[in-house]
């Protein structure tokens, strides 16, 4: 027979061969190397047959595909060791996930996990790895797979619930047996770098209604290089959590009573949202956008007419209003924004336009509220209630390039302020959508082409669009190598027809003008979540909530700090008079705990001299410095 490898070339094989022939027929080390097999777009095991005709990749370590393989497996391996240090236990599920995997496991009665168990469970992992078992695939019928997994209730649900025509298959570990589709690694001795992370809480299929499983994670990589730059990262990552470092720094709160994904900004949270918005608002008039203020409700014609109410209604809020009296009430229905959209579409609908008034740039720091489920919230990263820099550009079909590169300009000016890098998805018209087969194509090869006037390389996320246009996502990295989704720009036929919005063209004819909805920092509460991650909470200078501590050595000294602590604010500095009755090393690990970039300290000699003696939060003492040149500093740093 022959098979068609990716490149297109062809290969004779016998009539039995396998996917482990095909790797084998190309070459031995290909051979050594293979771990499963891509037939047809599907993945599969070494051991499955190849039929005339088709097309066969084979996956080895550097694959997109392996490390899903390698993680599933693993899972397995913990499952097998599970089974022999605590029998009777029940399993459900154990998929592999992002940067790693789990298994939900009903443990015998009496018998709970805590971390302090990995080391023995990772341990018989081992053991057993070392015995170098296949990881060995079997069909069996369904009659078969139920007596199979007799004594596992969770598993015989799986299995009533396959459809008819399924094939069921089983993989088997040393004396484990699971109900999987596979494909696997060919053996546990290739299963060598794992952690187990945490253990969790997990309802039975997500149904809270149903039993509370245990929950078991763990992370696997091919070498111990790269596990171990994963534990140090996550590592990292806890301890610059937002949500650690917000409550320490006193830049938000959470609070029961106020709801849930609400946040409570405290003083020095809300002067670094402000400096945000107002750096960015400065900058946005230069470009010739408009600021406006809409209101966060709206009657709910508004949301039918936006298509909002049909569409999106399990996410939002809704209310009703007594708009006439008590004794003859009439009730009117009101929803609470989740975008800022419908408003600006309003503004522009409040005047007739003509095409010397495009492109019309609104924008708005508007705050929206959204139905997120209580087990999604996440502190600043995903809350119920947030601000985007919301702006709607409206122009002509033939500006939409000149448009979007400017939005892009935009995006650069902002990521590379922070020291982001970032790349960029174009996502494309998806199986549901409005719009013309000419304005998805003009739409998409016009944010194409904007990518490709600033010189910004992307990835074709196909099908992924929403259904009123194709969009740009901007995705950062951060100081750890993790990425974020932040900017968005938006092509949307959707709204301008449905609220019938138009322009007067240079011929005198009534046209429908092309909308852009962008965002920079998307919500603003998030972008911060990533900054204080991204900074580890040390905030650059420009936008630290306090970035002077003044510190006097002694009472003497504290009318000389506060003349100074004076001068700071009056060059438009952000200053903390740190002078209650502490030693000084007190106030300045106080300061540094705080992450405040400098610390001023005077005495005596400061005092007489009308010098500074300066410390910096990361290089530690600079020493004396002219005042002078101190204010300039601080100066300079102002928005």
């Amino acid at each position: 027979m022959e098979i068609v490898l990716p490149d297109g070339s062809k290969k004779t094989l016998e009539a039995s061969a396998t996917v482990a022939d095909v790797a084998a027929s190309i070459g031995a080390g290909l051979a050594r190397a293979a771990l499963a097999g891509i037939v047809n777009g599907t993945p599969v095991d070494l051991t499955a047959p190849v039929a005339d005709g088709d097309t066969v990749a084979i996956v080895t370590a550097k694959s997109p595909e392996a490390l899903d393989l390698l993680r599933h497996s693993t899972a397995h391996l913990m499952a097998a060791a599970l089974t022999d240090l605590y029998p009777g236990v029940k399993f459900g599920v154990g998929p592999a996930i992002e940067n790693g995997f789990y298994y939900d496991v009903r443990l015998p009665e009496g018998v709970s996990l805590s971390p302090e168990d990995f080391p023995a469970i990772e341990a018989r992992m081992a053991e057993i790895a070392k015995a170098a078992p296949a990881i060995e695939r079997e069909e069996v019928t369904r009659e078969a797979a139920r007596a199979l997994f007799a004594d596992q209730p969770l598993k015989l649900e799986l299995i009533d619930e396959l459809p008819e025509d399924e094939t069921i298959s089983v993989y088997r570990l040393g004396a484990f047996t699971d109900l999987c589709r596979g494909p696997h690694m060919p053996g546990a001795d290739k299963l060598g770098a794992y952690k187990l992370t945490k253990v969790a809480g997990a309802y039975w299929k997500g149904d809270s209604d149903r039993e509370m499983l245990t929950r078991i994670y763990g992370t696997a990589f091919f070498s111990k290089k790269e596990l171990e730059e994963h534990l140090h990262n996550l590592a990292e990552a806890e301890k610059r959590d937002h949500r650690k470092l917000g409550r320490e720094l006193g830049i938000y709160m959470m609070e029961p009573m106020a709801g849930v994904g609400l946040p409570l900004y405290l003083p020095k949270g809300a002067r670094v949202i402000r400096t945000l918005q107002e750096w960015l608002r400065r900058d946005l008039y230069e470009r010739g956008y408009e600021e406006v203020i809409t209101p966060h409700i709206y009657n709910a014609d508004v949301w039918k007419t936006s298509g909002h109410y049909g569409f999106y209604h399990e996410n939002m809020y809704f209310f009703q209003i007594n708009e006439g009296t008590e004794e003859e009430p009439r009730y009117s229905e009101y929803g609470v924004k989740p975008m800022n959209c419908p408003g600006h579409v309003l503004l522009y609908k409040n005047e007739l336009h003509s095409y010397r008034d495009l492109p019309l740039r609104y924008f708005e720091f508007g705050t929206v509220y959204r139905h997120e489920m209580s087990g999604v919230v996440h502190g600043l990263l995903r809350a119920r209630g947030f601000t985007q820099d919301d702006a709607h550009v409206f122009c002509t079909k033939d500006q939409v390039v000149d448009e979007v590169v400017a939005i892009l300009e935009l995006v650069d000016y902002i990521m590379d302020t922070f020291g982001f890098t970032y790349e960029a998805e174009i996502s494309t018209r998806p199986d549901k959508s409005i719009g013309t087969d000419d304005m998805w194509e003009h739409a998409t090869n016009s944010l194409m082409e904007a990518c490709k006037q600033r010189g910004l390389a992307y990835e074709i996320n196909e099908g992924d669009g929403a259904f009123y246009g194709p969009k740009i996502d901007i995705k950062v990295k951060d100081a750890i190598g993790r990425t974020w989704q932040c900017s968005t720009v938006q092509i949307d036929f959707n709204m301008p027809m449905r609220f019938g919005l138009t322009y007067r063209t240079e011929d005198n004819t009534e046209e429908t003008p092309w909308m852009l909805h962008r965002a920079i920092f998307g919500s603003i509460e998030r972008f911060l979540g990533i900054l204080i991650e991204h900074y580890a909470g040390a905030l650059p200078l420009w936008l630290a909530p306090v970035q002077v501590a003044v510190i006097p050595i002694a009472d003497r000294h504290k009318e000389a700090a506060a003349e100074f602590a004076g001068e700071i604010k009056a060059v438009g500095g952000r200053v903390d008079l740190m002078d209650a009755n502490e030693p000084m090393k007190v106030k300045i690990a106080k300061a540094q705990s705080q992450k405040i970039p400098y610390m001023v300290v005077l005495g005596d000699k400061e005092v007489e001299e009308r010098v500074v003696s300066v410390r910096d939060r990361s290089e530690g003492d600079l020493g004396q410095w002219d005042r002078a040149k101190f204010l300039d500093v601080i100066r300079d740093a102002a928005i």
